[in-house]
């Protein structure tokens, strides 16, 4: 994890080059796994499972029994914690419901907004390096509380076949109606475009690796989805009152998801940084996931010493990162300064895994500096929106002229004659 100035921050980022040689090599794969899927449908998802997870299955969904067997083998703990879990993000994720409205503009004009729910979504639940329960509550719940009906979640077989049980747990106590064991491009192909066995869904959401990512641009259009997502980060403004042994720990939280995740802090300084890298160093000894976050951390860890909280700020918002703790005095009276972040923590009491878990924000949030122009995923992503207008004839007619001329001026004589027509015909 190295230092740097906030000059030699700006100097490297100016001097960064695309990694689109990168997504070209997965770009290739990708792309004939989803016309393979397109093509053969439930013959490549067998296909796909048993070359990439290894796996030879009969049959993609999950079946009743297995969630039985499921919540057998999880414990009480997690059973209690899932709910408390649950609650909290039910709670936050309410006050985002959006609701209908309508507007008498004046005499015989009605203006509106209809809301309508998503009739059908998909949901990648990643698998591999870790499971991840959390997910499945962060992306379900939104979906409900908007009215979705038909959620499925398509997630990676273990080696033996099976899903991991404690997210099959969560994915019943949050109220899923399919699980499918598929996972990678191939299942997003078939959420896309559907198989035998598959729905179509007419959006996908869920972070992913990154042929999943890949994955979901290249539907985009043909479904929607929520966001491209990267790799993990964050990013700790902290001053020289915040203790080090709470920065370390933050940073290697975000450090240990793989080796491409990113940490940064930010701080004034120089003392702290020169502490902060001996603590870094002695909390990862001690970890399980030691040489995924040393990877992570000589790849992407930095300290950066800012000329003032100011300038701290300014970094933050070129950055745009994904989590961000502000450990610092007063830090919410700080909270005007940012401009670009996907979650905000406040205070040394505010941990980034408190998000990840429990305290109720959406933790599928925008990275790779996306949070300059998306937002966290909420329930807002699971509704569509319709205009709606009804003029009367009064209010038409009364109107008319200055739409003819619109029309006109745009050379669209058909959309004035639409109009005209009802001058003159006004009791057709």
């Amino acid at each position: 994890m190295k230092t740097i100035t906030a000059e030699q921050f700006r100097s490297e980022k100016r001097n960064s080059t695309s990694n689109q040689s990168d997504n070209e090599a997965i770009d290739q794969a990708v792309l004939e796994i989803l016309k393979q899927v397109m093509k053969n449908g439930d013959k490549a998802l067998f296909h796909y499972t048993e070359k990439f997870d290894g796996v030879t299955l009969d049959e993609f969904v999950v079946s009743e029994q297995e969630f039985v067997e499921a919540r057998e083998m999880v414990s009480s703990d997690f059973l209690t914690s899932i709910q408390q879990a649950k609650t909290n993000i039910t709670t936050f994720h309410q006050a985002q419901v959006e609701h209908s409205w309508f507007m008498d503009k004046e005499p015989g004009i009605v203006l509106g907004q209809k809301v309508t729910p998503l009739e059908k979504v998909g949901i990648y639940i990643p698998g591999g390096k870790a499971a991840y329960p959390s997910s499945v509550l962060m992306n379900v719940i939104p979906a409900k509380l908007a009215g979705v009906e038909n959620i499925q979640i398509v997630t990676p077989p273990q080696s033996d076949g099976t899903i991991n049980p404690y997210v099959l747990v969560a994915a019943e106590e949050s109220g899923v109606d399919t699980i499918y064991k598929l996972g990678g491009a191939q299942a997003i192909a078939a959420l896309a475009y559907g198989t035998e066995t598959v729905e179509k869904v007419a959006k996908i959401v869920g972070p992913g690796n990154a042929y999943v990512a890949r994955a979901k641009k290249w539907v985009y259009g043909d479904v929607a989805i929520d966001m491209i997502a990267g790799p993990s980060e964050i990013c700790v403004v902290a001053d020289e009152t915040a203790p080090i042994s709470y920065i370390a720990a933050d940073l290697l939280s975000q450090a240990e998801h793989d080796e491409s995740a990113t940490a940064i802090c930010v701080t004034t300084s120089n003392t702290l940084a020169e502490k902060l890298t001996i603590e870094v160093e002695k909390q990862t000894a001690s970890l399980d996931r030691k040489a995924i976050i040393q990877r992570s951390l000589s790849q992407n860890g930095k300290i950066i010493i800012a000329n003032d909280l100011k300038d701290a700020f300014n970094i933050v918002n070129e950055l745009a990162p994904e989590h961000l703790e502000l450990m610092i005095q007063n830090p919410s009276e700080s909270l005007q300064y940012i401009k670009n972040a996907g979650a905000i923590f406040l205070g040394n009491y505010s941990p980034e895994p408190l998000g990840d878990y429990f305290a109720g924000p959406n933790h599928t949030l925008p990275t790779s500096s996306t949070a300059r122009f998306a937002s966290p995923l909420g329930v807002y992503d699971f509704v569509k929106r319709s205009s709606v207008i009804q003029y009367s004839q009064a209010a038409l007619l009364t109107n008319a002229e200055p739409i003819k001329t619109l029309a006109n001026t745009e050379g669209l004589t058909a959309h004035a004659n639409a109009i005209q027509i009802r001058k003159e015909k006004p009791d057709a």
